[in-house]
């Protein structure tokens, strides 16, 4: 894939990922539905496959849960230098795009968490800070359901079932709400059953 970007689109890029910052209540991840919205359906800078392969890529991966933005960034910037093999061109493209996608993701959440949770901590005995804090649990639950819908629905093929890969999400969210069975044995599941192609 490749495709063109210029200044101003490197702008608006960091500019939605600090909007996306700051609306990321829970972590990044609640806010994959706008990044795909922005990034695939609006832009056109990442395909499909690009953006799962970014999520998969860097929760199966050792580290920070936030890796997933930097490798859109990287993805990013390499389709905006001709792809992969297009040479260093492109691999410089792809270093600016995790640093303006991460700068943005980074730089405003850390910035109001540490101003926040220092005011927080001086008001702590406030009923409207104990109010807020318990209103942020349904917020993240449902920004955490519409991350998993937006995948769910990125990796439909108009051949294949459907019904299995919403079974598979219903029975995992079962698992995890009323066990304490550890998400690592229900994402080897998961995978297996891809491989064998139930899903």
């Amino acid at each position: 894939m490749s495709i063109t970007l210029h200044w101003h689109d490197w702008l608006n890029l960091l500019g939605q990922y600090m909007l996306l910052s700051l609306m990321a209540v829970s972590g990044a991840i609640t806010t994959l539905p706008d990044m795909q919205r922005y990034l695939v359906a609006q832009k056109g800078w990442l395909d499909p496959m690009q953006f799962n392969a970014s999520v998969a890529i860097a929760q199966a991966a050792p580290g920070p849960n936030i890796l997933f933005v930097a490798l859109m960034g990287w993805n990013v910037g390499l389709n905006a230098g001709g792809g992969i093999g297009a040479g260093l061109h492109a691999w410089l493209l792809g270093l600016l795009g995790v640093a303006t996608t991460m700068t943005g993701i980074l730089l405003p959440s850390s910035v109001l968490t540490l101003l926040a949770t220092r005011w927080a901590h001086r008001n702590r005995t406030h009923r409207g800070v104990r109010a807020f804090k318990q209103g942020l649990a349904p917020v993240a639950v449902g920004l955490l359901v519409a991350t998993g819908w937006v995948l769910a629905r990125s990796n439909e093929v108009a051949d294949h079932a459907r019904w299995p890969v919403w079974l598979l999400a219903a029975v995992a969210g079962l698992i995890v709400w009323r066990t304490r069975v550890h998400l690592l044995w229900l994402l080897g599941a998961g995978a297996v059953l891809g491989v064998l192609g139930f899903v």
